[in-house]
């Protein structure tokens, strides 16, 4: 996949250059960045002690050309629903960011990039695993 929402995950593994990371990300068409993700990102900055620096790192990404941000909106809510739904139904509870990471995806027909298994739970969402 050339075209995928990164998980928070993804972006922390990025900054760490982490070699699988930066090797997909170098290849990709497109980098979507959520709204949520957006949000996990500066709630974790406002928690460390370089919070100006890594916000202002954070906006420096999301200025690149190939990086692309999506926000919420009723349409991401009824994936969220229909997702949330689903999961409860098997008993497969995953946190409630990750759905709406999940809904955003779903939302724009594409694959969530992320270091995290739980996202498999999601019938129908495409997962592009990281390698460790």
């Amino acid at each position: 996949m050339k075209r995928f929402v990164i998980d928070t995950n993804i972006y922390s593994a990025f900054k760490s250059n982490h070699p699988a990371v930066v090797a997909r990300f170098r290849e990709a068409e497109e980098i979507v960045v959520c709204s949520i993700v957006h949000g996990e990102l500066l709630a974790g900055f406002k928690c460390g002690n370089r919070e100006q620096n890594n916000t202002s790192e954070l906006e420096a990404f999301l200025d690149r050309p190939r990086v692309s941000y999506v926000t919420t909106d009723a349409s991401t809510a009824e994936f969220y629903a229909e997702i949330f739904k689903r999961l409860r139904a098997k008993g497969s509870p995953i946190p409630t960011n990750d759905i709406w990471i999940a809904a955003s995806a779903m939302q724009h027909g594409l694959a969530v990039y992320t270091r995290d298994n739980h996202f498999d739970c999601i019938s129908g969402l495409i997962v592009i695993p990281c390698q460790r």
